[in-house]
């Protein structure tokens, strides 16, 4: 492994970053995020050169306000999250005194809003029918499907895989990748059915809903970039919003649950919620929870 100098450009630093121990004790999951993140800053071009070919020794904080910016077209998350990976790697380079000081840390990150989208059931009907009318659609339809019914992240979808489901009890078992938490999840009639019909197509392999192309002779999941898309292309011919997201599925599933009354207690053994105070983002004021509460209070008066 070649140790990164000063002289070094910063593709030799992050190759450096990820082969060290800061980097193989994170998660599974998180070390893939990590390297999509960073293989896509490293592509950004900064006065028509890429980060990936800058020498260390260049690097600004000018350099990292303009890359920050370009970052910002793809929304104010992506950018952020960037901006946090990237910072990790350049304090990496602080730690083999190849920089002096992080050129990143003084760029001043936007505030990003809270998202309170949901779909609508038509919305939902939409884009599910849209997705299964295809067959280069098809499994990306089914992600999202199982996101929206169990109330789950995208990401824990598009990695399922056959052993987490036990068709005899009708049963999803899964941990949560983000907080470890094992959920117990009932499979509805209809999903069940799309599942028996996906086991028969795709079983032979693990996972339940991967990449319909294979890659190096292999099934592997999608990624994050190829699942948002596929998702674009499917809202488009749907004629859909572009505001409306696949990870809203979650917020929408939770928030329909809320608007139905469901005890808090119940909510976060769906959910995976450990604490009640992090529900709180997906309890909105809507009409039909409003129209709940109020019929229930003069029910009992």
């Amino acid at each position: 492994m070649i140790t990164p100098k000063r002289t070094s450009n910063l593709h030799t630093l992050v190759k450096h970053y990820k082969e060290s121990h800061d980097f193989t004790k994170l998660r599974d999951q998180t070390q893939k995020d990590y390297k999509n993140i960073l293989n896509r800053a490293l592509m950004t071009k900064v006065e028509n050169v890429t980060l990936a070919n800058m020498r260390v020794k260049d690097l600004s904080r000018r350099t990292f306000k303009v890359a920050y910016d370009t970052w910002l077209d793809r929304g104010v998350r992506t950018a952020n999250i960037t901006h946090a990976v990237v910072r990790k790697v350049l304090n990496y380079g602080i730690d083999l005194e190849i920089l002096d000081v992080n050129p990143i840390s003084g760029i001043k990150t936007q505030v990003e809003t809270s998202r309170n989208t949901t779909w609508t059931p038509e919305q939902v009907k939409m884009f599910l029918d849209t997705a299964y009318s295809q067959f280069k659609w098809r499994n990306i339809g089914l992600i999202v499907h199982m996101a929206y019914e169990f109330v789950q992240r995208v990401g824990d979808m598009r990695e399922l895989t056959w052993d987490s489901i036990d068709f005899d009890k009708k049963l999803l078992t899964l941990e949560q990748s983000k907080r470890r938490a094992t959920v117990f999840l009932p499979i509805e009639e209809n999903l069940l059915s799309m599942l028996i019909h996906q086991k028969d197509a795709f079983g032979f392999q693990e996972y339940v809903a991967p990449s319909v192309k294979t890659l190096n002779g292999g099934y592997k999941p999608y990624t994050k970039w190829q699942v948002s898309v596929h998702v674009n292309a499917i809202k488009s011919a749907s004629e859909l919003p572009k505001g409306l997201y696949a990870m809203d599925m979650r917020r929408t599933g939770v928030t329909q649950m809320v608007d139905a009354g469901v005890d808090l207690a119940q909510i976060m053994s769906v959910s995976g919620h450990k604490n009640p105070n992090s529900v709180n983002p997906y309890m909105k004021n809507t009409l039909t929870s409003a129209t709940n509460a109020l019929t229930t209070r003069r029910n009992v008066l």
